[in-house]
């Protein structure tokens, strides 16, 4: 079976109009984090997070390719995606900025590996870093997950351009 096929035909495309209908898909939000080789922790803010397989467990997100982290993520072996919970969009917010130390004042424990694990998520997985795929303006990461917590409780959402939560039923 091809996987691939031809490009389709977008001249004239509205990007802005694109963005708009995407926003209007409500996503869970979370942060990615991990460890550099020197010890310091650097995390970053990601709504693209979706599950790909059981067996093997895999999930996937992804990266624009001219963000300033996208050596770091591709080069460590490792990562843990931490799923807000409603109440941490200030943690959604802190990790979508550049700032010396996001990680300061945040409460986290360490997973086995040593990488940080941020206090009240929803869930968090921590992955190997299996592969990753250039597609467009983005690089698609797979995550083999090695490890993984629930903590049911309402989830942080992004939809339409503005936070929200889901509500319990």
């Amino acid at each position: 079976m091809n996987t691939l096929s031809a490009r389709a035909t977008t001249r004239g495309f509205d990007t802005t109009h694109f963005r708009h209908a995407l926003s209007q898909f409500a996503t869970g939000v979370t942060v990615i984090t991990t460890r550099l080789a020197d010890g310091s922790f650097r995390g970053l803010t990601a709504s693209s997070f979706n599950s790909v397989s059981l067996d093997p467990p895999l999930v996937l997100w992804s990266l624009g390719a001219g963000a300033n982290s996208l050596p770091i993520f591709s080069g460590n072996s490792h990562y843990v995606i931490n799923v807000l919970s409603a109440g941490q969009q200030e943690l959604a917010l802190r990790f979508s900025r550049r700032t010396e130390n996001p990680f300061e004042g945040v409460e986290y424990e360490l997973s086995r590996t040593g990488l940080p694990i941020l206090k009240g998520v929803s869930a968090w997985f921590e992955c190997h870093n299996r592969s990753r795929y250039p597609e467009g303006d983005h690089v698609i990461f797979v995550g083999e997950v090695e490890e993984c917590q629930v903590h049911p409780q309402s989830a942080l959402i992004f939809h339409g351009g503005k936070f929200g939560s889901t509500a319990p039923r």
